[in-house]
């Protein structure tokens, strides 16, 4: 039978008022055409559509009732490799070869602004231990929470245990790696055995979910101690939650932005050494640039989602929020296994090692129409760019491609995600109840039809070839580009690229501003080698909210 996809939205504007065995009539078929834009249809082909539109409302209205749950992802699954090469050569994944250096002095640094790198030489040259790590952070979160709002639950009973137990392990010569005895935050839609997972929204307020996430599985087994879940702006959109905002260390009036709101508040607060993330369409950018962290959005694919909430199955991305590119390469190291539970997961090994100096001449690209023109934080950029030529960068202009008006695929597969608790109207208990926040765009995605949902995936494909053209054609595997600037944010959150944003400066108000490298598919080292390259000539990682 001839199924019309364009009763998806003939259903969704009927569904409120119009029972299932009242029948469509050719009025209501030429009104469900007009809010789709369709011209062509006539009156002799609406009659001929009435019976099928009918059949089809009553299967729709069938789904609509079945409960899925937000762990299953669709069949359809989707991949940004376009051919073979682009994998990395070995599936293997490995931390650094070597262990951090034995502080050659006294750490100088105050302990809560100390890189992992730093603390693990600690634990490991026997200057500290675990547990008082451990403790120390505990003590931090319980100051400062209170102001910052970036924590919804602390895990303490199960860190002490850890750390307790990566002490002995370490006295008996055992040790896991770079992360072995390090405490560190994990935003609150990762499941943790014991704990509530809250997904930041007051209809999941006392939810639980018994497993552990993928991520936090490979962190336990690398020796990392999770403290504290922290907070998101409710399913993942802004830095709101049920229960406040999420504060900016470094403006406690503002927000953190979202929606990994939690983990980079935490983190420039010195509450813990690094954090876990997630973005679909920002959300670690975001809130790094405006905490002044250094957020590191991995390929897509790359870590597993298995244990996380689901959005967006085709965008969303799992990665570190720390504070300097070196710790994000150590932290993704340990997270980035294969894991065949994420339906959507790649198999592509992460050999990481410690950053070098750049080689003379290693090119760049640049994003030259936009960094050559006027917009607000183009004196630090170009300070930037300075910066990198005179380490020995090779700058290389280039364009991105037109990114088409395909958005709204987020908003389909995040409706789908969360259709229950549309049609259950318990998004009404969300406490953003604004145009741009997620009930009314759930709501709004119903009235996308599926073919234009497939012609959107279709441009997607199209736009996947056009970035792979580009950066093939410049011959470069990082290019830098303004944080703010929504384009190259867009694209490559659409393409499945990776990034990494880092402080770069301060603006008028006092708060930080951020410069993003973005990279190949897996171009992960490069672009945490180009990042750690320019942290090393300059201060902004180094400084931090005086409030804290």
């Amino acid at each position: 039978m001839r199924k019309l996809y364009l009763v998806l939205l003939a259903i969704a504007i009927f569904a409120g008022g119009m029972a299932v065995n009242e029948l469509l009539t050719k009025s209501d078929l030429f009104t469900a055409a007009k809010v789709l834009g369709l011209d062509f249809l006539d009156d002799d082909e609406v009659e001929l559509m009435l019976e099928d539109v009918q059949e089809q409302t009553e299967t729709l209205e069938k789904l609509g009732k079945i409960e899925i749950d937000n762990d299953i992802s669709p069949a359809l699954v989707f991949n940004p490799v376009l051919r073979p090469s682009q994998l990395p050569a070995s599936s293997i994944v490995s931390a650094p070869a070597s262990a951090p250096n034995a502080l050659e002095s006294e750490l100088n640094t105050p302990l809560e602004w100390a890189s992992v790198k730093q603390l693990g030489a600690m634990l490991k040259s026997g200057k500290t231990t675990s547990r008082k790590l451990t403790e120390f952070y505990l003590d931090r979160i319980k100051e400062h929470d209170p102001t910052l709002h970036c924590i919804i639950t602390i895990t303490e009973e199960r860190a002490l245990a850890k750390a307790d137990e990566m002490d002995r392990e370490l006295a008996a010569g055992t040790y896991r790696g770079p992360l072995h005895g390090i405490p560190y935050g994990a935003k609150d839609l990762l499941a943790a055995k014991g704990y509530k997972t809250t997904w930041g929204a007051k209809p999941y307020e006392n939810q639980t979910i018994d497993v552990d996430a993928s991520v936090i599985e490979q962190l336990d087994a690398a020796g990392a101690i999770l403290v504290a879940k922290t907070t998101l702006g409710a399913l993942a959109w802004g830095d709101v939650w049920y229960g406040e905002m999420t504060r900016n260390p470094w403006d406690t009036t503002q927000g953190s932005s979202g929606s990994s709101a939690g983990s980079a508040s935490a983190v420039a607060a010195g509450l813990v050494p690094f954090a876990i993330g997630t973005e679909t369409l920002g959300s670690i950018v975001s809130p790094s640039t405006v905490c002044g962290t250094t957020g590191l959005r991995p390929t897509f694919g790359r870590v597993s989602r298995y244990g996380a909430m689901a959005l967006s199955w085709t965008m969303d991305k799992i990665g570190p929020i720390t504070r300097s590119a070196e710790d994000a390469g150590v932290v993704l190291a340990a997270i980035a296994n294969y894991d065949e539970r994420d339906a959507h997961a790649i198999r592509a090994g992460f050999q990481y090692e410690w950053p070098q100096a750049p080689a003379q001449g290693t090119r760049i690209g640049y994003y030259q129409s936009v960094m050559d023109g006027d917009y607000p934080f183009h004196d630090q950029d170009s300070i930037v760019l300075k910066t990198l030529r005179g380490l020995g960068y090779e700058l290389v202009p280039l364009e991105l491609p037109d990114d088409p008006d395909i958005g709204f695929i987020l908003s389909v597969e995040a409706a789908a995600a969360f259709d229950a608790l549309t049609r259950s109207n318990n998004d009404d208990q969300l406490t953003r109840q604004i145009r741009n926040a997620w009930p009314n765009t759930f709501r709004t995605a119903h009235f996308v039809p599926a073919v234009a949902y497939v012609q959107a995936n279709r441009l997607r494909r199209q736009l996947m070839q056009d970035m792979d053209a580009m950066l093939t054609e410049a011959n470069v595997d990082v290019y830098v580009n303004p944080s703010w600037h929504s384009n190259s944010l867009f694209i490559t959150n659409m393409t499945g690229h990776p990034a990494i944003c880092i402080p770069n400066g301060m603006n008028e108000e006092g708060t930080p501003t951020s410069i993003t490298f973005t990279g190949k598919l897996f171009g992960e080292q490069e672009i945490i080698d180009v990042a750690h390259a320019y942290q090393q000539a300059t201060k902004w990682d180094d400084i931090h909210p005086e409030a804290f």
